[in-house]
């Protein structure tokens, strides 16, 4: 399923950088995740969600929480970067709520600067449910509001403008089992893989020009609330104001 909502981008991969440091995103930790396999996929939500498999999965580091605008800025200052788009929103632009408004060039363009890139759909969906399968981060659902920042209950109701994101470190009680913040709800997070199915080819129509977003956010319905869940994004689109992301430290 690709959405009309959010994301799009010129493709620009990563290539490298400074090495990257335990500290190199000062606020926001790299948190290890260790090698060794892992539940992937489901095969009770949708299709693309299928199969579930075991995958043999490599260590990586992960930022505890998404970046902030408060991160980020310092990023556009060093570099001369364009600024996120929501920067000077009231509420959006907060300086420890997670950035959004930002394509998935700018997002691997801030990765890069720290010698890092964004997180595979494996990596994050390892970071997310551990390594048996879980459908939160938290293991046991469903998600309230004392787990995630999410939605209503009904799809696509009309946002009422009172409810957007919440601090990058809030919702303790959703960590993961590593203790990462937010993989579920809050934003969207942009992962580094094309949009495809797990088993066989892409269609020609789609192959090779969506990236996909993990986990849901604030005005996300419960149905998007979960590890496993993926959606297809354009990636030059830069005006989402629920699409942001982290990084990690990976070998692959």
């Amino acid at each position: 399923m690709i959405s009309r909502m959010l994301l799009t981008v010129a493709t620009l991969l990563w290539t490298g950088g400074a090495a990257a440091r335990e500290d190199a995103i000062a606020d926001n930790p790299l948190v290890e995740i260790p090698g060794g396999p892992f539940v992937f996929g489901n095969d009770t939500g949708d299709e693309n969600e299928r199969p579930r498999h075991v995958v043999d999965g490599k260590a990586f580091a992960m930022n505890e929480t998404e970046i902030t605008n408060a991160q980020y800025r310092r990023f556009v200052a060093v570099t001369g970067h364009r600024a996120a788009f929501y920067d000077r929103h009231p509420s959006l632009g907060l300086p420890d709520h997670p950035v959004v408004g930002v394509s998935f060039a700018d997002a691997v363009a801030f990765c890069a600067h720290y010698g890092l890139k964004l997180p595979s759909e494996q990596e994050y969906e390892r970071a997310a449910r551990g390594t048996q399968g879980a459908r939160f981060p938290w293991r046991d659902g469903p998600a309230d509001a004392t787990h995630a920042n999410y939605g209503r209950d009904a799809c696509c109701d009309k946002d009422t403008g009172d409810q957007m994101t919440a601090p990058a470190r809030s919702f303790p009680l959703g960590a993961s089992r590593e203790g990462l913040l937010n993989l579920v709800g809050n934003v969207w997070e942009w992962t580094r893989d094309f949009y495809a199915p797990y088993r066989g080819e892409a269609p020609p129509e789609i192959a090779g020009k969506y990236r996909v977003l993990r986990g849901g956010a604030w005005n996300s319905d419960p149905i998007r609330l979960s590890t496993t869940y993926r959606l297809a994004y354009d990636p030059d689109f830069r005006f989402a104001a629920n699409g942001g992301f982290r990084c990690v430290r990976s070998s692959d």
